[in-house]
């Protein structure tokens, strides 16, 4: 009985950490793709940062490199050039937008926007904006 309590608990587990590697976040809806994944995290990386940087300063951080050293975003994350993405990143001391579009757009590379609000919106053959539909 100890034997199969402790298969089944390390099932959940071994499946656990694939879905965290594949999406960043144990609560990111599914990628399409491996590029798709670490975009999805960084935005959630960025999403972070600012979350802290408000919470140190009062403000959003108004450029990535301010961001540096917020939480875990390092000095490498404040490059616009993400392999298959490119990073448009708009910011004031009251808000920001985050932007990544592919490279080339095609069933496994979409658009992805989020803002303050957390929420991120995708976008299938365009670049996705506020008003995209919420990825699900």
């Amino acid at each position: 009985m100890r034997t199969r309590i402790l298969l089944v608990l390390l099932g959940i587990t071994v499946v656990s950490r694939v879905v965290v590697a594949q999406t960043g976040s144990p609560a990111a809806a599914p990628a399409r793709s491996q590029d798709e994944s670490v975009s999805l995290g960084y935005m959630h990386t960025v999403v972070n940062a600012q979350k802290n940087y408000k919470k140190k300063y009062g403000q959003y951080a108004t450029s990535l490199a301010a961001l540096v050293h917020s939480g875990s975003f390092t000095r490498r994350m404040a490059n616009p050039d993400r392999g298959a993405y490119t990073v448009q990143f708009h910011g004031k001391p009251e808000t920001y937008s985050l932007v990544l579009l592919p490279k080339q757009f095609d069933a496994d590379h979409r658009a992805f926007y989020v803002d303050e609000s957390g929420k991120i919106r995708v976008g299938e053959d365009q670049p996705a904006s506020a008003e995209s539909p919420l990825l699900k």
